[in-house]
């Protein structure tokens, strides 16, 4: 759980400065909680730069409460909550100073999502919250107010959560809300989680990461886990002390994040997932009579596949739909053994290459538009499809038929713009499984809207 805040103050001298607004979102990982907003009387006059800068004048603040009429609320708010502020040590440190002046030791784990931020969103040309929001596209107002910057800075750390891939800042969380006693109940963990499409991670009582998945319906998937009967299940029951979560609304999302942070933070029931889990591909091999087929054969690194398959099954019941919806032979394909014509060709849906009726330049034409299609060799595009709520949107970026990651958003100006859209987009890695994944999905599914550019 974090307290999100921003503080404003009269400014003045080192640590004789006074708050004059405060505003906290006590955010989940997921959404807003809870909030705390208000002015606060410093009862010491505010600089006339300061005034300038956030409208907050003298006369707003008579009748505001005095710090220690909302000290008790902000204790409360923040109970059990690591502080994540932009620029932390300032807010800490003024909020710490306030509560000394009324003898009271606060003490918060922090964070601070400037320092995140150049961490995780490198080479911005400033990390003031003000450009940094603009240059991601994230809409800010009452700029220099508390509530204002603060719920720019939650919209900021969700995208910061969405870039941590090693989930540093998860299972640090964690870890600082792991307390001594009894485990929770696995009927308490299930009833905390959402029947929405995500990837969730389960934790053992060090907080470390054992376990990923991803699932159309999580709280469903984990249910499953928690019931199933299998070694790895029974494993996963003794030791899961805690299991969170991050919606992706879209299922393309959820696989590829699914791929590459299991390949990243290798959790231990997660071995079989670590190295590729498409064991069959689809080859274009030339034969002795100039005709390209396809075939369907044990993956091997050493020969450029088209796309894989993570059963020979699901491989060939993919060929047998390219087959027809290219109108391709069978035989070629070696989907259907014969010495003669396929069966296709008797009921007049393949034009006879099996036979040599058709030229080997006509029929490779649409082998070869397939494979155009299925590789997107060279292609930019953005596959946009549904996002964590109905407001929004994700994107996932191919550039030069190179896979470079996945956003989300609110405005159309974030994915317009393709500098925009480059700030706020999660880097993932290009490699086997990911373009296997896109070309499965896109194979299998539909999606919102492909934009070509």
């Amino acid at each position: 759980m974090y307290a999100i805040l921003d503080i404003e103050t009269t400014g003045g001298q080192f640590n004789e400065e006074g708050i004059t607004e405060i505003a906290i979102y006590k955010f989940d990982g997921h959404e807003v909680v809870d909030q705390f907003i208000s002015l606060v009387n410093p009862e010491k006059e505010i600089q006339p730069f300061v005034v300038k800068l956030t409208g907050i004048n003298n006369a707003m603040l008579r009748s505001a409460p005095k710090f220690y009429e909302v000290a008790k609320r902000i204790i409360e708010i923040t109970q059990d909550c690591i502080v994540v502020a932009h620029n932390s040590s300032f807010d800490y440190r003024i909020l710490r100073t306030e509560f000394n002046r009324l003898g009271y030791d606060f003490i918060r784990p922090t964070l601070c999502t400037v320092e995140l931020s150049k961490k995780l969103i490198p080479g911005m040309e400033s990390y003031s919250l003000g450009k940094l929001v603009r240059a991601l596209g994230i809409p800010v107002t009452d700029r220099h107010r508390a509530s204002g910057d603060a719920l720019a800075t939650v919209k900021l750390f969700k995208l910061i959560l969405s870039k941590d891939t090693e989930k540093e800042i998860l299972i640090s969380s964690i870890k600082a809300e792991i307390k001594s006693g009894l485990s929770p109940k696995l009927l308490d963990i299930v009833e905390s989680l959402p029947n929405k499409t995500g990837i969730y991670y389960i934790h053992n009582e060090k907080g470390d990461l054992i376990y990923i998945g991803k699932s159309k319906n999580i709280k469903k998937r984990v249910n499953q886990h928690f019931t199933g009967k299998t070694n790895k299940c029974k494993k996963i029951q003794i030791e899961v002390f805690a299991v969170t979560y991050e919606e992706t609304g879209s299922e393309l999302i959820a696989l590829l994040k699914e791929s590459e942070e299991i390949k990243i933070n290798k959790p231990i029931y997660n071995r079989a997932q670590r190295k590729s889990i498409f064991q069959w591909a689809l080859y274009e091999v030339l034969d002795e009579n100039g005709y390209l087929n396809l075939r369907l054969q044990k993956a091997d690194g050493r020969k450029k596949e088209i796309t894989a398959f993570t059963t020979i099954q699901e491989g060939k019941n993919a060929l047998f739909r390219i087959t027809e919806k290219y109108n391709l032979c069978q035989k070629l394909n070696g989907l259907y053994e014969t010495q003669n014509g396929c069966f296709q060709y008797k009921i007049k849906e393949c034009n006879g290459a099996c036979l040599g009726i058709e030229s080997p330049e006509i029929y490779n034409e649409r082998v070869e538009e397939f494979i155009n299609e299925m590789t997107f060799s060279n292609n930019n595009m953005i596959v946009i499809d549904r996002g964590r709520k109905v407001d929004e949107r994700s994107a996932v970026l191919i550039e030069n038929g190179i896979y470079k990651g996945y956003c989300f958003y609110d405005l159309n100006y974030q994915i317009s713009n393709i500098e925009v859209m480059k700030n706020i987009l999660i880097p993932m890695q290009n490699n086997r499984d990911t373009r296997t994944i896109i070309q499965g999905y896109l194979r299998k599914n539909r999606v919102m809207k492909v934009l070509k550019f």
